[in-house]
Order: structure tokens, then C-alpha cells, then sequence
């Protein structure tokens, strides 16, 4: 542990608008520094300060103090494999696998998504997420401008973007994919900015498109500095279909079409051989590790230590709702620990501080975006949650990687922070109105029932 405080620079102050104070402050920088007694002071939508609490609160004596007594304050998590408005569809597709998950939900989706059911689907995700600690998502699903604007609202960092599926009946009605793709290329190019600076593309699989398709999809991305996101190898029945279609495994696939590399993002990467390893290893690409999604649908282990000692960046998804249950990383950070002691044999395979790090430092540097998420340190966004440790099932603490992993829940989340704004105070959300969500999950219910016979 490495009491020493992150740097700051005080020749030019910055103007503080919040000082988080109290607790322990896990920074998860590149030396993990922890303080015992810390705060952390926000300022213009960035973290100006980490340090001893005392001497920060002195230095900024006038700014209001959001506290973190008895807590431990911590990075926002980040997400890096959803598909939020899945919310909508909770409990439809259980019990099975991939292939019967899919074959249960593509229908739904055709026939109840709009515009609207998916903002409302959103709506109901993003107050699950921040009320877990969650402040940014990669997101993959359908009428993604209405989700980016839900998120916008909500002061949730999003990334979403066009996606590329290959089948029947699309719940957007834009079948034909080179309409697509030209209206994909039009909306990137008049994009505005944002904190993020990441414009996403989403190609959904080796599997629901063509060659041809992925290779566009792929220079898309290129031309536009996207990210890309795409499903590979969740299932040993996904890749034996794409190797029987093509004579390649998903991995080898992106692989020979060009689409693996720094920007890319796997989601799953289950089924890896040691060859498909050094693929990703060689090429930069991450993955988005998603073991409670993997483990309901029964699709295996990701071989994860095998990643992590390539140098591959891993983050932690959550995959929906409709095939996960929930948006809960804290219940990821917890399963991906114990999966890996039980599969490996080994319980430091994939310990607290290894897995805490992939659901905030690690999911930044996997988004490209380690530059601005991921810990707390000078000059980062000002993304934090703070987590109650004083609570019987989380008493004594000796040591708070263990315990935010291992015992505390989503439910101990005492305050969100995003870009310096309370959007979760005391366990309650600030902003979005329970009474708003309650109304949006009603309206979809009358839609779907009406939808539905």
C-alpha cells in the first residue's frame, strides 16, 4: 500500500467545485496509491487534487464537501460490454443457451423496439447503473441516438454508435446494409464531440455478417477513428458455425480481414486457442470479459490470465439484461474472481485488486480512454463512486480492494459522480426521478402488452 498522495500542481489553481472527503481513497493509478484519510477535490469537470484529506480541505476551505466517511471512494466502473435497453426484455430468454437466447429475444426485438421503447429501456438502465457505481458504457444495440440522447440527459457517459447485423427484419426497418453503412458514414462525419472524444461502430459478428460486410464495416471505423465493437468466439457452436462458413475460427477471421488492432474490442473471446491469443496479443485489440453472462448461457471461461499475461487489455461487461439479469459490476467483480480460483485451481489468478483494476483502469485503457478514465489522478474526468464499508457485512475492513470486491454490494453505493456532478447522493439518484423511470417501464409494459395480444 503506497500512502504517497497523486500529484498536483498548485502554481495555477484551478477553481474546485467539490471536495470528496473522508474514507479511503483507492486512486488505482499506475503505483495504486492508496490514502487512508483522503479526499478528492473536482473542479471544471476534472479532478484537480488527490491527497490527505486534511490538507486538501484546507487548501480549498470555501468548496462544499461531499462525504465519504466510513466508505471507500473509488473510479466510476466502467462497462465495457452492454446492451442497455436489453433492461426491457429482463426475464424473457432464461435458461438457455446463446443460440436459444437468441433464438428467443431477435424476434422480441422485432417486434417491440421503437425509438421511444428503447429510451425507456435506457432510462431504466442508466438508473440501475449509477445507482451501482457505474458512469460509463459500451453500448451495442438499436436506435442508438435515442439511448446517446437519454444518456446525455442523464449526465451518463455513453458509447454507442451504428450497428451492423445481417438478418431479416431489423427492428429500425433499414434492411438493406449499404443504406446503412451510408447513413452510418454521414452521421460520423457530422458527429459533435464529446468529453469521450470516441466515436463507436458496432459490427455484431462473424456470424450475422458477410466478408464482404465486416471488411466495411471495419474501414468505416478506420475513416472515422471508431472504435470497434464486435461479439467473437462466445460459444463453441458460434465458432464451429463460422468455421464451417468460412474455414476460420471468429478470431482468425477478423484476424485475416484486418479488423483486429489497437481499436478494436472483443466482446467475450471465450473460445481462444493459444494461437487466436497471440492474434489479439499482437495486433493491441481488447477484450470485454463478461462472466456472468458467460456462465448463465453456459457458454465457458474466458481464458482471462492467459490474456492479461500477453498484455492484452481486459475490461468487465456485464452483457444485457435479458441474458445476464442485471447491470450490476459489482456482482461481475465478485463471479470473474471466484470463476477464475475455481477454473484455474489457482485463487490469485484473477484476484481483488487485478479485477477491480479491469472494471475501472482496465475498462478505461480497453476504450482507449486511459487518458481520461480509470483513476483518480490531476487532470482526469471527474468520475467517482463512493462505497459504504461501515455496514456489518463489510466490517472489519483490512484491506478495501478485498472488501469492495468481495463483500461490498451494488447496494453500498452511497454516492455516483460523474464530470463533477452528484447524479447519486446517499443511494438516491439525483436527476433522473424514480417516478420517470417507473412511468417509461409502464408505458413499455402497455406497448408490449398491446404488441403482444
Amino acid at each position: 500500500m503506497n500512502p504517497t498522495p497523486a500529484s498536483a500542481n498548485h502554481s495555477q489553481p484551478t477553481p474546485v467545485d467539490l471536495v470528496v472527503s473522508g474514507g479511503v481513497v483507492l486512486t488505482l493509478d499506475a503505483e495504486d496509491t492508496v490514502l487512508p484519510a483522503g479526499a478528492v477535490a473536482l473542479g471544471e469537470g476534472r479532478v484537480v487534487e488527490v491527497g490527505e484529506a486534511a490538507a486538501v480541505r484546507a487548501r480549498y476551505p470555501d468548496a462544499p464537501v461531499l462525504d465519504a466517511t466510513g466508505s471507500v471512494v473509488l473510479p466510476g466502473l466502467v462497462n465495457t460490454h452492454t446492451h442497455l435497453a436489453m433492461s426491457l426484455l429482463r426475464g424473457t430468454a432464461d435458461d438457455v443457451d446463446l443460440q436459444g437466447f437468441l433464438a428467443r429475444v431477435i424476434p422480441l426485438e422485432q417486434r417491440l423496439l421503437t425509438t421511444d421503447n428503447v429510451a425507456a429501456g435506457v432510462l431504466l438502465a442508466l438508473a440501475e447503473s449509477l445507482r451501482g457505481g457505474t458512469t460509463t458504457a459500451l453500448d451495442m444495440y438499436w436506435f442508438h441516438q435515442a439511448a446517446a440522447g437519454v444518456a446525455r440527459r442523464a449526465g451518463f457517459r455513453l458509447l454507442a454508435g451504428p450497428t451492423f447485423m445481417d438478418v431479416p427484419d431489423l427492428p429500425d426497418g433499414i434492411s438493406d446494409f449499404g443504406e446503412r453503412l451510408r447513413l452510418a458514414d454521414a452521421e460520423l462525419a457530422g458527429r459533435e464531440p464529446d468529453a469521450l472524444g470516441r466515436p463507436s461502430v458496432f459490427a455484431h459478428s462473424t456470424y450475422t455478417l458477410d466478408e464482404a460486410q465486416l471488411r466495411s464495416v471495419g474501414a468505416l471505423a478506420r475513416e472515422h477513428g471508431a472504435l470497434l465493437h464486435v461479439h467473437a468466439a462466445e460459444n463453441q457452436t458460434e465458432v464451429d458455425t463460422v468455421l464451417d462458413r468460412t474455414g476460420r475460427r471468429p478470431v482468425e477471421l477478423l484476424a485475416d480481414l484486418g479488423l483486429l488492432g489497437p481499436d478494436t474490442v472483443l466482446a467475450h473471446a471465450v473460445w481462444l486457442t493459444d494461437t487466436e491469443l497471440d492474434l489479439v496479443a499482437d495486433s493491441g485489440a481488447s477484450v470485454a470479459h463478461c462472466p456472468v453472462s458467460n456462465a448463465k448461457l453456459a457458454a465457458g471461461i474466458a481464458r482471462v490470465p492467459d490474456l492479461v499475461a500477453r498484455g492484452v487489455p481486459v475490461g468487465l461487461g456485464t452483457d444485457g439484461s435479458a441474458c445476464a439479469t442485471g447491470l450490476n459490476l459489482f456482482d461481475v467483480m465478485r463471479y470473474g474472481a471466484l470463476l477464475h480460483s475455481v477454473h484455474t485451481g489457482d485463487p490469485s489468478a484473477v484476484g481483488a485488486r487485478s479485477v477491480l483494476r479491469m472494471a475501472t483502469a482496465g475498462g478505461a485503457r480497453a476504450l482507449g480512454l486511459q487518458d481520461r478514465l480509470g483513476s483518480l489522478e490531476p487532470g482526469k474526468l471527474a468520475d467517482l463512486v463512493v462505497v459504504r464499508t461501515d455496514r456489518p457485512h463489510t466490517r472489519p475492513e483490512h484491506d478495501p480492494y478485498s472488501t469492495v470486491v468481495y463483500a461490498a454490494t451494488a447496494a453500498d453505493v452511497r454516492h455516483t459522480v460523474v464530470g463533477g456532478e452528484v447524479l447519486v447522493r446517499d443511494g438516491h439518484l439525483v436527476g433522473i426521478g424514480d417516478e420517470e423511470v417507473d412511468e417509461a417501464v409502464a408505458r413499455w409494459g402497455r406497448h408490449a402488452s398491446s404488441a403482444t395480444g
